[in-house]
């Protein structure tokens, strides 16, 4: 969920950490379909996708779309559900950085301004997959506050939930409302459509982390975790709550992430060993994205 392009490595391990991964507790909401709607099939429907850096998946691919600057990718999980749907027209509109203002405002980008992603929801559309949110909670401003040269110091913990405070679960509260108005304005725009909310893929390993290669004290691995595995239990929560499905992305991809070896993963860390940006998802790694989402809407 890259803010833009360009911003510095250690931005990129919180947005990573924070918003891209989510299975660690039971309460973790699971993959729940659409309500009926109308079928998109081979030749028929219109599939438009929605979302932040996590969905149109920066360097897994060849860039498609304009602007440049949302970094597309024709190898991210919207690109391969159509491939295997086949619907009659299919838009991608997701854009690296993305939060829900994006949804009805335009996003300036470091290259190009994308116009609202909401634009490209019409009368006709039949499917629509969602994958936003981990910008709205603000992580990347977390970037200075947590990475640290001392595994044994946690700073973000120490500030973000004193006195029994926890301001990062306010700030996912905060973001529910905006998940609830955005799924209400895709079912006005397209009243035909089935919805899928998609959750953020597991891009931590249990336990304390992987230190120094991801500088992050042990205390703050599991506030932080505890965190994420929140934002996803909203997005789970909000589309239960407003008409749409939930793709549980965290769950297949648990195993797989950055910490593991080049082979294994499919969340790419601070050197990513194949094609993707800093702490996203790989090829394999949007692949498993795509999987979820058609056992859901076939």
């Amino acid at each position: 969920m890259a803010k833009k392009s360009g911003f510095g490595l250690i931005a990129l391990v919180i947005v990573g950490c924070l918003a891209g991964f989510g299975y660690y507790k039971a309460q973790q909401g699971s993959s729940a379909a659409p309500p009926a709607g109308t079928p998109t099939t081979p030749g028929t429907g219109r599939y438009v996708a929605l979302g932040d850096s996590y969905t149109s998946a920066p360097q897994t691919g060849a860039q498609v779309g304009e602007p440049p600057g949302c970094a597309r990718s024709d190898n991210n999980y919207p690109h391969l559900v159509a491939a295997e749907i086949r619907p009659a027209t299919f838009v991608d509109a997701s854009c690296s950085g993305a939060t829900t203002a994006n949804l009805t405002g335009s996003q300036t980008t470091s290259n190009g301004t994308n116009p609202p992603q909401l634009d490209v929801v019409t009368a006709d559309t039949t499917l629509v997959t969602l994958g936003i949110g981990g910008n709205d909670v603000g992580f990347i401003g977390l970037a200075r506050e947590c990475a640290t040269n001392d595994k044994n110091v946690s700073p973000c913990k120490q500030k973000l939930a004193a006195g029994g405070k926890d301001q990062l679960a306010e700030r996912i509260d905060a973001t529910a409302p905006k998940i609830a108005d955005a799924l209400q304005l895709i079912h006005k725009k397209a009243p035909r459509a089935r919805v899928v909310v998609v959750g953020y893929p597991t891009a931590l390993p249990d336990g304390t982390g992987c230190w120094p290669f991801l500088p992050l004290g042990a205390q703050d691995v599991a506030y932080l975790r505890d965190a994420a595995t929140k934002l996803n239990a909203m997005l789970a929560a909000q589309a239960k709550a407003n008409q749409a499905g939930y793709a549980d992305t965290a769950t297949p991809t648990k195993g797989h992430d950055m910490c593991q070896k080049a082979a294994t993963k499919w969340v790419e860390d601070l050197v990513p060993s194949s094609p993707a940006l800093a702490l996203h998802p790989n090829a394999k790694g949007e692949r498993a994205m795509a999987d979820v989402v058609l056992k859901l809407v076939r």
